[in-house]
């Protein structure tokens, strides 16, 4: 029997089933601003590499550049976090999504938000492994809840003001003006706060993660990542 030939009732079963199906679809696939996000939160990863490798002989007149260069781009990796509007977007759809685009669109995002935050967790572990390696390893803390305030600061920059990290290239007085007026202000204090504590927790929690997984691969040797 063709679908032509079908009974109405179960053509029209039918035909919500192929709406649903495409809706769901077209719901579950990622879009460009989340593979230009995960692209800007790769940079910094890829670049602590190369700067905090254990036998790196980069002259410091590079070294210290990229160094500025990763910071500069380091808040892009945390930034994935605010993405989650996107995720409420998809979710309130009409018709409910069914179960099955439901579990995808969780482990997209989860995936999505753990491969985003490990591209700002890791760097910012490296950094700590060279700071040992220089017996400095007292400045980690500090170190580490700087960077993420920066870092929520600079979120707040690209979320709400939309501004972007070649900002500084391309437009660095609009970007300094915007930045100073925003550091005077006490909404975008309040919604650094929100960022800083936020990203803290996820940090952390992954950093943790992350140590116990790199002891239990390398039999608690004391070099893993800390």
């Amino acid at each position: 029997m063709t679908p032509s030939t079908l009974p109405v009732p179960i053509q029209q079963v039918d035909t919500a089933l192929e709406q649903t199906f495409e809706q769901a679809i077209g719901i579950v696939r990622p879009n460009f601003h989340m593979g230009l996000d995960l692209t800007l939160a790769i940079i910094p990863f890829l670049m602590a590499l190369l700067i905090f490798r254990h036998k790196s002989r980069l002259p410091s007149v590079i070294w210290w550049p990229l160094l500025l260069v990763m910071l500069l781009f380091l808040p892009n990796a945390p930034y994935i976090l605010t993405d989650v509007i996107h995720f409420v977007a998809k979710v309130r759809v009409t018709p409910p999504l069914p179960i099955w685009a439901m579990s995808l669109l969780l482990l997209e995002y989860f995936l999505y938000f753990l491969i985003g935050m490990e591209c700002f967790v890791i760097p910012m572990m490296l950094w700590g492994q060279a700071l040992r390696r220089r017996h400095r390893g007292w400045l980690i803390i500090p170190l580490e809840l700087l960077i993420i305030f920066l870092s929520a600061f600079g979120i707040y920059l690209g979320r709400v003001d939309r501004l972007n990290s070649w900002d500084v290239v391309t437009d660095p007085h609009h970007l300094l003006s915007q930045a100073l007026r925003d550091a005077l202000n006490p909404k975008p204090e309040e919604m650094t706060l929100i960022f800083f504590c936020s990203v803290v927790v996820v940090f952390y929690l992954i950093k943790a993660g992350n140590v116990l997984i790199a002891r239990l691969l390398r039999g608690n040797r004391p070099e893993v990542l800390s």
